[in-house]
């Protein structure tokens, strides 16, 4: 499904998860990003080492909207194992300066 993820911000930033990459990671991120996990807003690098880097976090895009600016992603990392997810990203310029994550609803 990640052809549906049209939008380069969010491609790279797939890709980095994926590849373990926290530097391409942070490089698609404008400097003053922020996040929110279920709701509530999170320390954006303190997240992303404990959820992703630190755990092998990868993503799975299930399904894409807005060229991948809205997506449902299966995704698993050694701490939680797989679960299904949201994720909505706000680009600006070419890099993504917000993005929200959490449990998805089931369908």
């Amino acid at each position: 499904m990640t052809a549906e993820v049209t939008d380069p911000a969010v491609r790279t930033l797939i890709d980095a998860i994926n590849a373990g990459d926290r530097d391409a990671f942070f490089a698609g991120l404008t400097p003053d990003a922020t996040m929110s996990d279920d709701g509530r807003d999170r320390d954006l690098h303190q997240w992303a080492d404990r959820e992703l880097f630190s755990s092998s976090g990868r993503m799975q895009v299930e399904s894409a909207t807005d060229g991948g600016r809205s997506l449902t992603a299966e995704n698993t990392n050694a701490t939680y194992g797989t679960m299904r997810t949201f994720w909505r990203f706000t680009v600006h310029d070419g890099k993504i300066s917000r993005f929200e994550t959490g449990q998805a609803k089931a369908t």
